[in-house]
């Protein structure tokens, strides 16, 4: 057997073993975010047993006489089992978001809002709040405010820059800055009794007011992203070592270019409309599960939802423990992210991949 021969197969057994490793690692994943899961249903200030919980949950499918009080069951099944899959789905199409933006920008400092998705949802929602409108009626107006900031984005970017990134990111910056001072008239308008206090409140996040409708809701767009995310992996992965590098390749780049834009924005403008503003755990989390698989885009995908999920739960489960006052999401997770992301910066200085 020659030398080439042995070189080969070296470099297919490290696959291999790479290959499992990263099994093993998202299987851990995985395991910690069902375990929190059911452990986040005992986190609260009205305590409910282990077993009460359990059987609740296993009612609605299996034939388990009733033998607690119906406001228990309201309280799992339509106050915390709706706050824990949100914080689960918002805090992974965070990540996600966040690992794919600093995939496609080639830049460790992004972050979901990048594009002007919060600055956009944050104005639409004020307009719905200073119009005393309804749950639901502030987030339709976030949402489509929130898709209209990118587009605009996009829009300009197209039309000034060939969609470069340096010129879609600096679209990205205007729209943003736009939207920040309609926000700022509107909170002027707002009356400071009762809708200043709301508007702000909801700017800073939180999953208090999360329903089984708005996991619903949620669902379809996390899907609809990770599945074109999924397809079209290769062709990310691809790009991150550059336009014109992925272009030899065959790889169309405008088009995938536009999938990760779209694909991000949906899934950030659907956790922006229902839970506001929640920073920097598309910029931190990303971070931490490249430390863990490295920059392959497939793999960091996995990691990054995984990863993202579970800090959100972890933050939301300590702000339900605290008895007295509900701390805002926000402003929580920049506590926590802001040391953390200080932490990583020395990844940074030494180059970034």
């Amino acid at each position: 057997m020659n030398e080439t021969s042995f070189s080969d197969r070296g470099e297919s057994i490290l696959k291999h073993t790479n290959s499992e490793y990263f099994a093993v690692k998202i299987m851990v994943l995985l395991a910690l975010t069902v375990v929190l899961f059911f452990a986040s249903f005992l986190v609260g200030r009205y305590p409910i047993p282990p077993q009460t919980v359990l059987d609740i949950i296993l009612s609605k499918f299996l034939p388990i006489p009733q033998y607690w009080d119906s406001t228990l069951e309201t309280v799992v099944l339509q106050v915390r089992l709706p706050r824990i899959a949100l914080g689960i789905l918002v805090g992974g199409a965070l990540s996600v978001s966040g690992a794919s933006y600093q995939t496609l920008f080639k830049n460790p400092m992004v972050s979901p809002d990048l594009l002007g998705v919060s600055a956009g949802a944050g104005f639409g929602a004020a307009l719905a709040m200073i119009n005393d409108g309804s749950w639901w009626q502030i987030q339709t107006p976030a949402f489509t405010f929130g898709m209209i900031a990118v587009v605009a984005a996009y829009v300009i970017a197209y039309v000034f820059g060939k969609q470069t990134i340096t010129i879609l990111i600096l679209g990205g910056i205007v729209v943003s800055s736009l939207f920040q001072s309609l926000l700022s008239i509107v909170k002027t308008l707002a009356d400071t009794e009762n809708q200043l206090p709301a508007i702000t409140f909801w700017l800073m996040g939180g999953l208090g007011k999360g329903a089984n409708q708005d996991v619903l809701l949620m669902l379809p767009a996390m899907l609809l992203s990770m599945a074109l995310i999924f397809l079209f992996r290769h062709q990310i992965n691809a790009l991150a070592a550059g336009e014109d590098e992925a272009a030899t390749m065959g790889v169309n780049v405008p088009l995938v270019k536009l999938i990760v834009v779209c694909s991000s924005t949906l899934m950030t403008v659907c956790s922006v409309s229902i839970c506001g503003i929640i920073g920097w755990i598309g910029m931190v989390v990303p971070h931490i599960a490249r430390m863990l698989t490295g920059a392959n885009y497939s793999k960091l995908v996995a990691a990054s939802f995984f990863i993202g999920g579970i800090f959100l739960l972890i933050i939301d489960n300590i702000i339900r423990g605290v008895e007295g006052v509900e701390l805002p999401l926000g402003v929580l997770t920049a506590m926590v992210g802001t040391p953390v992301f200080v932490l990583l910066l020395s990844r940074v200085k030494k180059g970034w991949s």
